[in-house]
């Protein structure tokens, strides 16, 4: 009976030690509460805590009146070059996050955006579920992406990534550090993609203002018609109201140089 006893505990003990499949990634859906009066989103301390921890960023400095323009284009429906000519115009420079279908569906417009100084941003080369991948997976997306940009305009890689949907995790930010992507969220935006839904360059302009903040990332989609209206005069206005465009090395850097001297940085 001993024995017995003894290989039943000592079998129990095996099955203990075996290690136990890895847990699954908690996924996080992007968003907050919208800004309102001039005064900055509310992400959430959860948010907040995890993407200060992994260095991703979805905002500036809340008390400097800099904001910065970021665009989603995962297809071109007719509009990207009227946003290019403002921006031209306005004398303001922008990061456009691309899809790899975007790099080689859209190669001269690819190639116009960084002749003319933005920053192009990696918006993964499938659009796929990014948290719901493996490890290599999640690499090779980004990897796919910048192989593609090279062979198009000759830039060796991309720094900053943005995950389709908002949809990450930990090991997704995690990832990205480790292989020298910044992962730059928002905090201003609206429903702006849906292509069926014409509501007029009024509507644009008007969640825009309203949603305006110091230190804001501001995603705009390319798709729409009326975000490529409205932007002159959303330029227009908030250069009126004192802000300026920054970029996002520019974010980067004011926030690493406030981190080495405050040790306080937001």
């Amino acid at each position: 009976m001993k024995r017995i006893l003894t290989a039943i505990i000592t079998a129990l003990l095996l099955v203990m030690m075996i290690p136990a499949p890895n847990a699954v990634a908690k996924e996080y859906h992007w968003g907050f509460t919208k800004a309102k009066d001039g005064n900055p989103p509310d992400a959430g301390a959860e948010f907040e805590q995890v993407l200060r921890e992994y260095g991703a960023f979805y905002r500036g400095n809340p008390e400097k009146k800099v904001i910065y323009l970021t665009f989603d284009n995962g297809f071109e429906a007719g509009y990207t070059e009227q946003i290019l000519d403002t921006l031209k115009k306005e004398d303001v420079k922008a990061t456009f996050f691309l899809t790899g279908h975007y790099l080689t569906s859209a190669s001269d417009i690819v190639k116009r955006i960084v002749k003319e100084g933005h920053t192009i941003g990696n918006h993964s080369d499938k659009h796929p579920n990014m948290a719901r991948l493996s490890q290599e997976g999640m690499l090779k997306e980004w990897q796919n992406f910048d192989r593609k940009l090279k062979e198009i305009t000759g830039i060796e890689r991309t720094y900053y990534v943005r995950p389709p949907e908002g949809v990450f995790s930990e090991e997704l930010l995690e990832v990205g550090n480790e292989h020298g992507y910044t992962h730059i969220f928002w905090s201003i935006a609206f429903r702006d993609w849906d292509t069926d839904q014409k509501k007029g360059k009024e509507y644009a302009y008007q969640e825009l203002v309203n949603q305006l903040h110091p230190g804001a990332i501001i995603l705009m989609h390319t798709v729409a018609k009326h975000n490529a209206d409205a932007l002159p005069d959303f330029i227009k206005e908030a250069k009126q109201q004192g802000y300026s465009f920054g970029t996002l090395d520019e974010l980067v850097f004011d926030y690493l140089v406030d981190e080495m001297i405050w040790g306080k940085a937001s």
